[in-house]
């Protein structure tokens, strides 16, 4: 509080974080954001790297799946440094990571190199989320903790909506190649990273309580399957892996579905696309705002449940404004609300010495269950001859059922401040 002419007024929310705190999320938000850009721009080009090496859909789509199952071993790996050397140094190892492998992958001489750089960036895509979450949210005060998540979260919108755009303008000067080599650029934020990003106090002070306590949790991956923690990393788990199927059921195959079903040019492909991609980004601080006033469970569960009768109203329809109309507003509801308070609740649900791996593998291993929705729609679309909107439909549904059932047996954290005191087993 602060005293203006003798009365006591509030300080705006965004005045309170000290300058050290603005930038340590502004490096997770770089982070995040270059991070979407380079992943989602995969999404828009699958159907003409099959035709260009003469290859099944579905081995494209494979594709696809590696890379979000190596991501648990990037946030696995990466989580446990984290919390073994701090947060700053391998977020900026992912993001170098990440870049490199995209830019590796637009020089593909045949599929298999393709594949192979493609699945190694799921590592460093993986690495970048629980270093990045951790570094903002232990950083960030509690008052406006959730709507400051919701916007980090919703910069994947942000980032899809730079690959759509990149995608609609440029693929018919540059193609897919060109489009995946540009994801080099994101290398560009280590330096930001490097010369002006502190390391988390709350990380600083845990890390010495440990050491001089003599308590130093060496393999934080265990600890979190303990009987304290247990029921806590499972619904957590259930939830991400819930939550993971709705967003790929909605987007994984929906530029695929236009391209192949509706014949559509890439122009009209990325509008959608990216119109969802701007509503998730804007909605984002809604929804975030909203779980700083009634609790993160509700603000997961509503949107998660108005997901389900906005889907058929895209999916059943041969009028593209229509489209692109139900389509955006998927982005408030499954296609992004539901989806960014990520950082937030995970990072509230556990203690200092075991965030970073705890936050990387619940929410990474969602990403193997992620990993299998491409797959499988386009099975069932393809060797079934039933099309792609069936299976999207009924993969939308049964994921926000699931999400919300195990976000209501979750705790609630709101309020959650934390600190470096060590948690007892």
């Amino acid at each position: 509080m602060t005293t203006v002419a003798g009365r006591m007024k509030p300080v705006p929310w965004w005045q309170e974080p000290t300058k050290e705190q603005w930038l340590a999320w502004t490096a997770a938000w770089l982070g995040w954001t270059l991070d979407a850009f380079d992943f989602t721009i995969f999404l828009l080009i699958m159907l003409p790297i099959s035709q260009e090496f003469h290859v099944p859909l579905t081995a494209v789509t494979a594709v696809f799946t590696l890379t979000l199952w190596m991501r648990l071993v990037g946030a696995t790996a990466s989580g446990w440094l984290a919390d073994r050397i701090g947060r700053k140094k391998p977020l900026m190892i992912s993001i170098a990571w990440f870049s490199a492998c995209n830019f590796f992958a637009g020089l593909s001489p045949a599929f298999w190199f393709l594949f192979l750089f493609r699945t190694l960036l799921g590592i460093g895509m993986g690495a970048e989320w629980p270093c990045g979450a951790s570094l903002a949210m232990e950083s960030w005060p509690v008052r406006s903790r959730g709507f400051m998540a919701g916007v980090l979260q919703a910069s994947w919108g942000l980032g899809a909506v730079l690959s759509s755009a990149a995608y609609g303008l440029l693929y018919d000067w540059i193609g897919w190649r060109g489009l995946l080599m540009i994801g080099v650029l994101p290398a560009f934020a280590i330096l930001f990273v490097r010369r002006y990003v502190q390391e988390s106090p709350v990380w600083i002070e845990n890390r010495r309580l440990q050491r001089t306590l003599q308590r130093e949790v060496r393999v934080p991956l265990v600890r979190i399957f303990r009987r304290g923690q247990l029921f806590n990393t499972l619904t957590a788990c259930w939830w991400m892996a819930s939550a993971f199927i709705v967003g790929y059921s909605i987007g994984g195959m929906f530029p695929t579905y236009l391209q192949k079903e509706m014949h559509f040019s890439p122009a009209l492909v990325a509008l959608p696309v990216m119109l969802q991609s701007l509503m998730f980004f804007l909605t984002g601080s809604l929804w975030g705002g909203l779980a700083d006033r009634i609790g993160r469970r509700w603000a997961i569960i509503i949107p998660a449940l108005l997901t389900i009768p906005i889907t058929p109203l895209y999916l059943f329809t041969g009028d593209y404004a229509l489209i692109v109309t139900f389509f955006t507003l998927q982005g408030a509801f499954g296609g992004g609300g539901m989806h960014v308070l990520y950082p937030a609740y995970l990072s509230e649900r556990f203690p200092t010495e075991v965030r970073a791996t705890a936050t990387g593998f619940t929410y990474h291993q969602g990403a193997i269950f992620g990993g299998l929705v491409a797959p499988i729609i386009t099975y069932f679309a393809i060797n079934w001859h039933i099309g792609f909107a069936i299976p999207m439909l009924i993969g939308t549904i049964l994921g926000a059922v699931s999400t919300a059932a195990a976000v209501l047996l979750g705790p609630e954290t709101r309020g959650t401040v934390f600190s470096a005191e060590l948690a007892t087993d």
